[in-house]
């Protein structure tokens, strides 16, 4: 990794998932039958046990707990805010699996730096680069201090192939992000500052629903004022004052990173309500 002045893992399930049963053979259940018949006239120490039964223990197989410290030892890539992963443009041989941490990805649009997205700790990201002589499409920056474990191509299929529950944790992760995507371009071709940061809450509001972690009609969710700019494509400080303005309308709240929309019908109304404003605006 190199480092840039620029500048906001496996999880303990992934590592679960990462971990293979100990390389220990079992016994034969056949080596306790082989064994020599004991002479009538020896007693049988009361306390001496069972050789079939300690055979058939060890014929089960033995699950071998998850090691953090030794795939960090082995996959882990430790970076310090500002660090550069990897830059647009750059031949990739690695994926990488946040593990610590938060990274940025941003791309060059018309020679200015526009914000994908955020990443979090158990976040696959540089997933191109394992289609084989792929270039990098982003560059992606720490910003904060972490660790990610980096995954080859051979090393990540030898992952999916022996964990489906990888596999599975993979798609799913791939597929939210074909959703982010196509909400972005959704988002993007609102002409309305308001407009834009109130679809996002809608959508996110939406996912959060679904998530579970809502009320009736109401939805809470994390998110910083940065992951949000990135999703509008909006820069932060108007982002955070369109916030502001729905804090003021009594739209939602905000505690530290975390937002609460009360009434998400509410807020539907008002997304209406900017729809019309702006085909008024289209018609004079």
């Amino acid at each position: 990794m190199s480092s840039s002045p620029e500048g906001d893992g496996v999880t303990p399930d992934a590592e679960r998932d990462a971990s293979s049963p100990s390389d220990a053979e079992p016994a034969p259940l056949a080596s306790a039958a082989a064994e020599p018949a004991r002479p009538p006239s020896t007693p049988e120490a009361p306390d001496e046990p069972d050789e079939t039964d300690e055979s058939a223990a060890s014929a089960e197989p033995v699950e071998s707990g998850p090691d953090p410290g030794r795939l960090r030892a082995r996959f882990g890539r430790p970076f310090e805010a500002g660090d550069v992963i990897f830059r647009e443009g750059e031949p990739g041989t690695e994926a990488y699996l946040l593990e610590e941490g938060r990274i940025r990805l941003i791309k060059k649009v018309r020679g200015a730096e526009r914000s994908l997205m955020v990443l979090k700790p158990g976040d696959l990201f540089g997933e191109s680069a394992l289609l084989g002589g792929a270039a990098r499409w982003s560059t992606a920056i720490a910003l904060s201090r972490g660790v990610a474990l980096t995954l080859d191509q051979g090393t990540l299929q030898n992952l999916v192939e022996r964990n489906p529950a990888v596999a599975l944790r993979i798609i799913k992760q791939l597929v939210g992000r074909l959703r982010d995507a196509e909400d972005q371009i959704e988002i993007m071709m609102l002409a309305d500052t308001q407009s834009k940061v109130v679809n996002a809450l809608l959508k996110l509001a939406q996912q959060s629903r679904g998530a579970g972690g809502s009320s009736s009609n109401g939805a809470s969710f994390a998110i910083s004022p940065m992951e949000l700019s990135t999703r509008v494509g909006l820069d932060v400080d108007t982002v955070k004052r369109a916030v502001q303005q729905l804090r003021e309308g009594q739209y939602l709240r905000v505690a530290d990173e975390r937002l609460e929309i009360p009434d998400i019908d509410a807020l539907r109304r008002l997304f209406g309500l900017l729809g019309l404003k702006d085909e008024i605006r289209g018609e004079q």
